[in-house]
């Protein structure tokens, strides 16, 4: 009898979890205790990630073109002045598309529009402020943005899995400890790890005289601490019972 109320209690533990967790069939055995838990971990970031949108609408192709390729250089120009190699910044997207008049049967070309768009990933965050500021400068700029993020993040997933892990155990020696059994070896262990997106932090633009009005006014990011970011992790666990 005492084996049944074990195994009627991880049943039960077993269902309750059940509506949470999509658990992987294992088959039930005697003298065993199937529970699940879920762990986290905050860990500090270890990159930044700086995107910029350039884009531009001008009577002709060649002139949309001119504009962009002048915000590039503008772009270049801040990334030097802030010792930053230009082949770390990458291009997501170039983009060059004729603009038309629908309200005109003929569809006349009203002019050309070209969009583009470039990344950064920076190491050093003491950069962030500065090249925020004079990214705010590149002529036909749009949505600026700002988003920290885990490269060296197996640690963080070894971590997170452990505290689940722990949980796990937990749990598992107290429907042991309450029947009257001792918790045995682990016999079967699954782990499912996330990582939740961190959605970028819009830094916008000012115009040219309200940034000059307040040229020591310290960057947005300036002594502010990155987000940490929590890794979860959820471990179903089979323990055998004494």
């Amino acid at each position: 009898m005492k084996t049944l109320f074990v195994l009627s209690s991880s049943f039960l533990a077993l269902g309750i979890l059940g509506q949470a967790q999509n658990i992987p069939t294992v088959m039930a055995q005697p003298n065993t205790v199937y529970v699940g838990a879920d762990g986290k971990y905050e860990a500090a970031p270890d990159t930044a990630v700086l995107r910029l949108e350039v884009a531009t609408q001008q009577d002709t192709a060649r002139a949309a073109y001119d504009r962009v390729a002048g915000a590039a250089e503008q772009i270049r120009k801040a990334l030097r002045n802030n010792g930053i190699d230009i082949k770390a910044m990458q291009i997501g997207f170039y983009a060059v598309q004729p603009m038309y008049d629908w309200k005109n049967p003929k569809r006349k070309i009203l002019g050309y529009r070209v969009d583009t768009s470039v990344t950064l990933k920076l190491r050093d965050f003491s950069k962030v402020g500065p090249l925020t500021e004079e990214l705010a400068n590149v002529s036909d700029a749009q949505n600026q943005s700002l988003s920290y993020d885990l490269q060296d993040i197996e640690q963080a997933k070894t971590k997170a899995t452990e505290d689940a892990l722990k949980k796990a155990r937990s749990q598992a020696n107290a429907i042991a400890t309450t029947s009257g059994r001792t918790l045995g070896e682990l016999l079967f262990a699954s782990s499912e790890v996330n990582q939740p997106v961190v959605m970028p932090m819009g830094l916008g633009r000012q115009p040219m005289m309200a940034r000059a009005a307040t040229a020591e006014t310290p960057a947005p990011t300036a002594e502010f601490s990155p987000q940490t970011i929590t890794i979860t992790a959820h471990v179903n666990a089979m323990f055998a019972l004494k």
